[in-house]
Formats: C-alpha cells, structure tokens, sequence
C-alpha cells in the first residue's frame, strides 16, 4: 500500500533517513516496522522562522516490498513520416519542440545561428579573457540558448499552460540531476547543463531529426497561396535553403537581426512590455546572514536567495533571475554593448550573491524610438547597451557604482570585490539611465532596505546593464493553431516570440506549438 504524506523537520536532520522514517510513520500513526520505504516526492525550505524547516511530501510504502522507481530513458521512435518542419533555434523553446515533432512522427530540421556546447566555451571564455564578442557564440547564441550558460535555473510559475513535470522528466532521462524532479525550486547550474543539452541533440539526431550548427537565417522562403503569404523555408547567411511543411520560430530574446528580417518582410509583430535597469551584487555570507537571521550559514543550508518587488510610481520595480553564490556574466550579442547577466554552478558557492534589479518600461520611454515602430523597444535596449559599453570604456568592461553612492547620486571612488571578469569602471549610472529608471530604482531599492535590514550596504555594488529581461517583440499567433494570423505556416514559439520566460515555460511553449505544427501539417 503507498500513502503520501507531508512532514516538517528541522533542516539538520531533513537527510537523516531514520529520522524521516520515523516522522512519517508519526504522521501515519502506523508502527516504524510497517514502512519498507519512504520516497521524498516533493522538497521546500521554510526560512521565515529563526527555526528553519524542511517541507517534505513523501510517498511512503507500507505492508509491502518496496521496488525501486524505473530508470528515466529518453525514448524516441525514428521518424519515418513524409513531413518536415524546420525549427529556427536551439534553446530550450526549439529543442523540447523537435521532440515533440519527433514523438509526432514528424521530422525536425533544427537550425541555429551559433555552435555546439562545447565550441561555445571557446567563444564565452573570449569575451570574458579579452572582451570580444562573436555575434553568433555568446551568452545568448548557441546551442542550448540563453539559459546554458546563464544559469539554468527551472523554477516557473507556467503550470498551466503545459506539464512542469514532464519537462523535468525529460531533462532527467537526458542527465539532468534527479533533485530537480523534488526541488521546489529547481537547479542544474551551469556546469552541468550543457551536457544535458548535447544528450538532448543527440537523441533528436539518432531519432532521424536534423541539427546543423553556424545556420543563422537571413531570407525566408514564401509562395502565395489563395492571396495568403505561406512560410516553407529559410534561408541561412550561408546561402543554404531549408524548406518543410513549416516553420516554428524560436530565436531567443535577442534575435534582434531576425526581428528586423520579419519587419522588413512585412511580418506583423507587437511591442511588448519588458523591464530594464541594473544587475546588483551583495557578499553572498551577507544574503545568508539577513534570509537564515544567524550570523553564518552552516553546512546543512543551501546559499540563501531572495525575491523583491516593489510598485513606484505606477510601475514596478523587481529583482530578476537572482543567483545565489553566483556571478555576473557579460551578456552582449555585437561588440558595441555592454549587457550583464547572472548565473550559478550547480554547488552555488560563489561568495557572490547577485540579481538583476529591474524597472517596467512602458510605452512613454520609447517615444524617442517611434520610428523604429514595433521594434522601438529593440532601439531603446540598445540606446542603453551602448552607453553602457562607452562608460565602460569598452573591452566588455562595465559601468558599475556602489550601491549606497548610486543612492546618494554620487560617483564611487573606489568599487568593491566583483565577480564580473571583463572588469568594472566606476560610473555615475544614476545619471546614465534614464530618470524613469534612475529614480525609480533608488527608490525601490530604499523600500527593498526595509524589508531586508542589511540590504542597503556600501559592499553592495550596482554594475550595468541589465536589458534582456525578456523580449521587447511579441509576434502573433492564433491562440488554437499557434500559427501567425496573416503568415501561412509560420508558428511563433517561446521567449523570443514573447510567450515565455525562462528555460521550462519556453520548453512548455516549445512541446505546445509543435503539438499544434503537427495537427496542422499531419491533420
């Protein structure tokens, strides 16, 4: 008989396996002899008392012999249908996408602009070691997107568009640590990621699909069909022709060329609200010491994080991808910018804590933009990435003050330890960024102040900026057939189309569209 129950203990003993034996047993009110195994299902930690607990749904096993959960295999039958779909992008949107097409038995020709996994970390340790950017390998570009190697962090709040549980699935089958099937916030890091992603690649390949790296698409193949434009293929920079029954497009946030493509072709897009402001770094013992109320972090707790919000003038003020016992990564796609990021290894143990610190922007802040029209937002982001890369002083390095000066509208004399390698110049960014950002900001972080007594510190440091939050473009579709309303065969998909934000609602979004590609091209 299996019975589930939620149990609470202290974080010291939450892994010891007799003490949570004999809780559960204490919750069921059966005899410990009774229970042949107790499985922990799902894992949260409570910090809001000075006692901090461990939040524990378990399935327990009584009266019988315990067998063990099968082993996750990724299992994919070879296409062998006439149908093809041509999937722009390699991030999390485009490939959980060519499996789904794959279990449709439709064959995925997957295109992306930069490299593997492995190629890729020649090109980051460039822009870290020197500062040059390659425009088709970087943090955003490549194999695995964005989240690689910024991250990979897999908490969302997208539940009901798609099943959590079954992304998580088949990031396990793939190599993805078990922990993050329970994890109430869930982790891989990025040091682990990348071959999760490799293993992802090569179940699509050995499953019939098609993955071809250094394919960055610049033309689109079209034929009008009963007055109605039909998408049947791209064409990428090197002159190679892809064609299939459709085209599910899943560029990334930053797929700026791609968006100029789509407008210059007479696409449809919409502006999207995003937010832009700051990454801010603390000392990592110090987010320990004000979230756990105890001066050191002992080995039971994990690095502590933490989630801010705030509504100033009408507009909200957040933190944003917070990594604890993280770094701040140069983020830039051209060498003309400066975007900083964050990201996490798997142990988290950084003695960094960082987060980006960001502002809504509405429709008043791109007036001076109006010309680019739905890509207004795109023009202002990089307005912002420039400056940055001038105040930095190029080379990657960028514009960065203390907290508590950036409050006090003063340049920082001197900068405190940082995790970002490019390099740091001080800068008055309460100036720099536009006043709707600026003062929004110090305010906000004033109220953060209250609510973390400690936050507001000298050690802190502010570096920018941070721009791709998300994408500034939302390229329509039909809510149904997830097809573009006037493009005949053209299937906008995740954070880049604007309909997802982070690695698991872009892969929701991914298995969504290629579901419905699938009744389309095969119904």
């Amino acid at each position: 008989m299996k019975q589930t129950a939620e149990i609470i203990l202290p974080i010291e003993i939450a892994e010891d396996s007799a003490a949570l034996h004999q809780a559960t047993a204490q919750q069921l009110a059966i005899a410990p002899e009774r229970l042949s195994a107790v499985r922990i299902r799902k894992r949260s930690l409570d910090a809001r008392q000075r006692v901090i607990r461990v939040r524990l749904v378990v399935e327990a096993i009584i009266d019988e012999p315990a067998m063990d959960d099968p082993p996750l295999k990724p299992e994919y039958s070879v296409v062998r249908g006439n149908h093809r779909v041509i999937v722009v992008g390699a991030g999390p949107a485009g490939l959980f996408a060519a499996l789904r097409l794959i279990e449709l038995n439709i064959t995925p020709i997957v295109l992306e602009r930069g490299f593997d996994v492995q190629l890729r970390r020649r090109d980051l340790a460039a822009i870290q070691r020197f500062g040059t950017v390659h425009p088709d390998s970087n943090y955003c570009f490549g194999e695995g997107g964005a989240g690689t190697y910024s991250d990979g962090k897999l908490y969302t709040r997208s539940g009901k568009r798609g099943s959590i549980d079954a992304i998580l699935t088949t990031l396990v089958a793939h190599g993805a640590p078990p922990e993050i099937l329970i994890d109430a916030h869930p982790h891989i890091g990025s040091n682990k990621l990348p071959k999760v992603v490799a293993a992802m690649r090569q179940s699509i390949v050995e499953a019939g699909g098609q993955v071809h790296f250094g394919k960055r698409v610049t033309g689109l193949i079209t034929k009008l069909t009963n007055n109605r434009k039909q998408l049947r293929g791209v064409v990428a920079a090197d002159g190679d022709e892809f064609t299939g029954d459709a085209v599910i497009l899943a560029t990334g946030h930053s797929a700026r060329d791609l968006f100029s493509l789509l407008q210059s072709e007479g696409v449809r897009m919409e502006a999207k609200p995003f937010a832009m402001g700051v990454r801010i770094e603390h000392p990592q013992p110090l987010i320990d010491e004000i979230q756990y109320h105890r001066s050191t972090r002992n080995e039971h707790l994990p690095a502590a994080s933490y989630r801010l919000a705030t509504t100033v003038r009408q507009r909200g003020v957040f933190s944003f991808c917070m990594c604890p016992g993280g770094f701040i990564v140069p983020a830039a796609t051209a060498g003309d910018e400066v975007v900083v990021n964050g990201m996490s290894l798997s142990r988290r143990d950084s003695p960094f804590a960082n987060s980006g610190m960001v502002v809504s922007v509405e429709a008043d802040d791109l007036a001076p933009f109006s010309s680019h029209g739905d890509l207004a937002g795109v023009a202002f982001q990089k307005s912002l990435e420039v400056m940055a890369s001038a105040a930095g002083g190029g080379m990657q390095r960028a514009p960065a003050q203390r907290l508590t000066d950036f409050l006090a509208t003063k340049l920082s004399a001197t900068l405190p330890k940082c995790s970002y390698k490019p390099g740091l110049t001080p800068a008055p960014l309460h100036s720099l960024l536009p006043e709707s950002i600026s003062a929004r900001l110090q305010q906000g972080l004033k109220n953060f102040g209250k609510t973390m007594k400690g936050y507001l510190t000298q050690e802190a440091i502010l570096v920018g900026v941070e721009s791709r939050t998300s994408s500034p473009v939302r390229i329509p579709r039909h809510a149904e057939s997830m097809e573009h309303p006037e493009v005949g065969g053209l299937f906008p998909c995740g954070e880049g189309a604007g309909y997802a934000g982070g690695i698991v609602s872009a892969a929701i979004d991914g298995v969504r569209v290629a579901t419905a590609v699938a009744a389309v091209v095969a119904g």
